[in-house]
């Protein structure tokens, strides 16, 4: 990946610092570059394989929206619901900020992951969550406002520092990076079955 966020993870810089050195072709490349990752590592999967339910001990979600499922390990199908989620929430914000609109309200939208059965249905959501964010940076003008920040809490603005319309789009998408690990340990275990 052409953005390395790993002094992000190891809490050596906030991510807004990573974000100062980021160009719009950055983000375009590492939308690229992410998207193909996520389908190359599906490539061999079956359906069956796309929906198998992992074994997870560590699972929590607190958001789970049916409360038997918030220990649940997430399969395939959902970690892809959620990471592209996620980076389109980040894209969003990101054409908001750079057109100088202040944001506050998540603008997010995550398709539900039990609706998501095949690996047709995986590369399509892919698919159109590049279309869908590289749209977004299309929107930005040729002269963005990067001195209009998104409205956090004081706490994870302690984390992250302030987002700009850069930091927004790689929150997205270090979020989504963050999950590759947990992605590649659900296909690991959906394959020896």
């Amino acid at each position: 990946m052409g953005i390395d966020f790993s002094r992000v993870i190891a809490k050596e810089i906030k991510l807004s610092e990573l974000a100062e050195g980021c160009t719009l072709d950055d983000l375009r490349t590492a939308t690229e570059e992410s998207v193909d990752y996520l389908l190359r590592s599906i490539t061999d999967l079956t359906d069956e394989q796309i929906t198998f339910d992992p074994v997870d001990e560590g699972a929590d979600d607190p958001y789970a929206e049916k409360s038997e499922e918030r220990h649940i390990g997430w399969s395939v199908a959902h970690l892809i619901a959620h990471v592209t989620a996620s980076s389109e929430e980040g894209a969003a914000f990101s054409s908001l900020l750079a057109r100088g609109v202040p944001a506050s309200e998540r603008p997010r939208y995550e398709t539900p992951w039990r609706d998501i059965t095949t690996k047709e249905q995986c590369v399509q959501r892919l698919e159109e969550s590049r279309r869908m964010r590289l749209a977004y940076l299309d929107t930005w003008p040729d002269q963005p406002f990067l001195d209009v920040y998104r409205e956090m809490s004081p706490r994870f603005e302690e984390i992250v520092g302030k987002m700009n319309a850069t930091g927004s789009f790689l929150l997205g998408l270090s979020h989504e990076v963050g999950h590759y690990e947990q992605i590649e340990e659900v296909i690991a275990q959906a394959k020896e079955v």
